[in-house]
């Protein structure tokens, strides 16, 4: 067996690997530009988290090592304090404390003092949430509650508008889940993340590509009224199923003005039983808040035509390999798998667990609806429809 010598990264070698990590190159494809395991990659990344240091600077008006060299050079010339002083351009209880901080005229060395102050230079200012236990304690319980940090970031200067000591931005909450270093957040709380990875990940590495099948009789997304497009009138819907172990599936609808969710509990993936589950769903809401639906071209919904002849609920189907068209539905169905994991038995959830989720959902504040509920947004367009 063949053993490699154990490679010691340079700070080019580093800057390297977090340039390429950046541009979403995989750990695997770093590691193999070093000819190292992904492991010894990712050690790298994991020393903060999986986001990037922030190169450390001396402060401009610090000694530098030229400096510190003049003043070991005057202490053996026998040269007074003042006297140094006036050739560097310095005060002279600038150069005094440097030499009493560092042993004394008969101790100083230039490489050494110079080494000691880069090294306690190294003072990190304290993180908001360890100053402010009330805010922590705020954030960790929204966590818990599967809310990303965007959105407590939002919330919090949504209910606390003049109070910066009671806010905390996004990227706090990152760094503080993910750089353990700083004390603020428990590792633990990394779970609740959708994401449910131990280290950040570039944009650009999960960029992903379906396929979606041909449907007959469709009418496509592009026929669809422009007044559907700009989200301004309610009424609009997308959905899709999600899927599960042993062929098990949940209906998801969003209503795209106000993000608001609903759930149905399916028994399998037939066109009539998808079909007949929809039409319920739809005769639970007033006319005026379902007027169209946009969906996948999936086999589920080829006897689309009965759903429109009984609801009166126009169905548009988005473009073939383009679910970025249902693009509200995609991005719940995302954060539907923290309830509904991959490869886990749906037919176990009744309707009531269901619409418990859905609840969930509607009551957490969203970006995009300036950090109001789906909720409260979808309830404003029932009273104006009373």
């Amino acid at each position: 067996m063949v053993y490699r010598t154990r490679l010691h990264y340079t700070e080019d070698m580093k800057s390297f690997i977090w340039d390429r990590y950046k541009q979403g190159d995989s750990v695997w494809s770093i590691a193999r530009s070093f000819d190292r395991s992904s492991s010894s990659i990712h050690g790298q990344l994991a020393q903060t988290g999986g986001i990037r240091p922030v190169p450390r600077k001396r402060h401009r008006r610090s000694l530098s090592l030229a400096e510190r060299e003049e003043i070991s050079r005057g202490i053996v010339a026998g040269l007074s304090v003042r006297a140094i002083a006036i050739n560097l351009e310095r005060a002279p209880s600038t150069i005094s404390r440097e030499i009493n901080r560092n042993g004394g005229c008969s101790q100083y060395r230039a490489a050494k003092a110079d080494q000691d102050a880069w090294d306690r230079a190294l003072r990190p200012k304290a993180c908001k949430l360890v100053l402010n236990r009330n805010l922590s304690a705020a954030v960790e319980l929204k966590l818990k509650r599967k809310w990303s940090p965007q959105q407590i970031a939002g919330w919090l200067k949504h209910e606390n508008p003049d109070d910066e000591f009671n806010q905390v931005s996004h990227e706090t909450i990152y760094r503080s889940l993910f750089i353990q270093a700083r004390g603020a957040l428990k590792k633990e709380l990394q779970d609740y993340l959708r994401s449910k990875r131990s280290i950040r990940r570039a944009k650009k590495s999960s960029l992903k590509g379906i396929g979606l099948g041909a449907m007959p009789s469709a009418i496509s997304i592009r026929e669809r009224p422009a007044s559907v497009e700009d989200r301004a009138v309610p009424g609009h819907w997308e959905g899709d199923l999600i899927e599960g172990s042993n062929k098990t599936f949940i209906a998801t609808l969003v209503e795209r003005h106000s993000r608001y969710v609903m759930l149905a509990k399916v028994k399998d993936k037939r066109s009539e039983t998808v079909v007949s589950a929809l039409i319920k769903q739809a005769r639970k809401l007033p006319d005026e808040l379902y007027k169209s639906l946009t969906w996948n071209r999936g086999s589920e919904m080829s006897d689309h035509q009965r759903f429109t002849l009984e609801t009166n609920i126009k169905v548009y189907f988005c473009d073939p390999q383009s679910p970025w068209q249902r693009g509200s539905n995609e991005n719940t169905n995302r954060l539907l798998r923290d309830y509904f994991p991959k490869g886990t038995d749906l037919s176990v959830h009744s309707q009531k667990k269901l619409n418990w989720v859905a609840r969930e959902l509607n009551e957490r504040p969203r970006k995009t609806l300036e950090y109001e509920t789906p909720a409260a947004r979808f309830n404003a367009c029932v009273a104006l429809t009373d």
